[in-house]
């Protein structure tokens, strides 16, 4: 798994009296571009669900949990159900025990889909209504993609959908700034080709086409590995991918191989990437996006998550400092536009009329829209007002997610974690230190092969 950030523990209940009990939600009905009709619809007809309670569990920390109270407050004005949200930093090891024990919320928020399809299989988890199977591929952005994530294989080894995702992130991003691309007549590209060509084009003018950084302590080499995720969406069909997570086809399949040898050409040229190519190994993936901004400029682009921006000096601003665009797919290739990613998912432990409720709530665009006007969430829900999302960046991402006709994980946090954690971080420094690609994806094979 790749580096994440939290810590802390916090409690939270609340119900339709103490969710009014200054005599308002956090946006008031009606007001602001919330989708406010199909709320009120669902409320009409909401079931009484007074002196029930239903209690969700999950990894989100302050400020996300009092964020996730705010939602959470108009499904109980609707209903006047009680609902108790637990967030905690160990939630992961947390819900296996509370699952065992009998005593899981009827909600949990799984961080990625590897525990919850293993909660699945030991028959601790239950299914989603069968209506969110259609819903899903009706109303989210690569609808079948999402249904496909959440569905796992049940005790009795049948498939199931289980997980409705809920906040997730974008990782197919190219950061840039548009005055230097400005002032070198520049356009942002809207194809794979047309981004080979900017960088030949960049690298002809004398410049340096991108900034890339691999370190980070023990985890150096893992944004290489998002780099080959990304293109293996964009070279091959994503039943491949999904069978390069779980080696059904070899690490160093022919198809991989190339993927790692098109992550070569971006880096492996002295010209292509700030400090040369013998650099991006030891260059942090902390400071290599700094690069865009410093006089004279050491790069032009840095392909990285919607995260990056913490790292970027301070008092840049996003539409003005800085931009991004989409990490685009081959035209040749007839692959859509595919998106890599992760995020969180919903998954019912415990169920009961209110938790039927709940996820249903979910479905919501205004379930969406509250957090989004609130916090750094992203959701590939075609309903939600682009309008209700807190900056122009988030804005920018939604409509990627939306537009995207394929969604996938994170490789390398599908696959056992001596691998994706260990020898695949590993062979990708190895790689752009010199060792060529073939001998790199046997390495990483061998290594799998010796998990088995």
């Amino acid at each position: 798994m790749k580096p994440t950030f939290y810590a802390g523990v916090a409690v939270l209940a609340l119900t339709a009296g103490t969710a009014m009990a200054d005599g308002h939600l956090k946006f008031a009905p009606g007001e602001g571009a919330f989708s406010w009709d199909s709320y009120n619809a669902w409320a009409e007809n909401a079931p009484d669900l007074s002196g029930q309670t239903v209690t969700v569990a999950g990894p989100w920390l302050q400020p996300e949990d009092e964020v996730f109270r705010s939602v959470l407050a108009y499904f109980a004005a609707a209903t006047g159900a009680e609902a108790i949200y637990t967030g905690s930093d160990s939630f992961e090891q947390q819900i296996v025990i509370d699952a065992e024990a009998g005593a899981a919320p009827n909600i949990a928020v799984f961080p990625q889909p590897g525990l919850a399809s293993d909660l699945a299989a030991r028959g601790l988890l239950h299914p989603l209504p069968a209506s969110m199977n259609a819903w899903t591929v009706d109303n989210y952005g690569a609808g079948q993609s999402w249904v496909d994530l959440g569905t796992y294989a049940d005790k009795a080894g049948a498939d199931q959908h289980y997980g409705f995702f809920y906040n997730v992130n974008v990782k197919s991003l190219v950061w840039y700034v548009p005055e230097n691309f400005e002032d070198a007549g520049y356009e942002v590209p809207e194809s794979m080709e047309d981004l080979r060509a900017l960088t030949e084009q960049i690298v002809a003018d004398g410049e340096t086409p991108w900034c890339v950084g691999l370190g980070s302590g023990a985890a150096t080499g893992w944004p290489a590995t998002d780099w080959v995720e990304d293109i293996m969406l964009r070279t091959q069909p994503a039943d491949v991918y999904d069978d390069w997570t779980t080696n059904k086809i070899a690490f160093n399949d022919e198809r991989v191989v190339a993927a790692i040898e098109e992550f070569g050409w971006f880096v492996g040229d002295d010209a292509k990437v700030s400090g040369g190519a013998g650099a991006v190994a030891t260059t942090d993936f902390r400071d290599s996006p700094k690069g865009m901004f410093n006089s004279p400029l050491d790069c032009y682009m840095h392909r990285q998550a919607s995260f990056v921006p913490a790292f970027f000096p301070e008092g840049i601003e996003f539409g003005e400092d800085v931009d991004f665009f989409y990490f685009p797919s081959y035209d040749s290739k007839d692959l859509g536009n595919p998106v890599l990613g992760g995020g969180t998912l919903m998954a019912i432990t415990d169920p009961s009329d209110a938790t039927s409720a709940l996820m249903e709530f979910f479905q919501l665009p205004v379930a969406h829209e509250v957090f989004a006007a609130q916090s750094g969430f992203l959701t590939p829900h075609k309903g939600v007002n682009p309008e209700t999302y807190l900056n122009d960046a988030l804005r920018g991402q939604a409509d990627i997610l939306v537009n995207a006709t394929t969604f996938r994980f994170d490789g390398s946090d599908l696959m056992p974690g001596g691998v994706g954690a260990g020898s695949f971080w590993t062979g990708m420094v190895d790689f752009t230190s010199g060792k060529d690609a073939a001998t790199v994806a046997t390495e990483i094979q061998d290594s799998w092969d010796a998990l088995k």
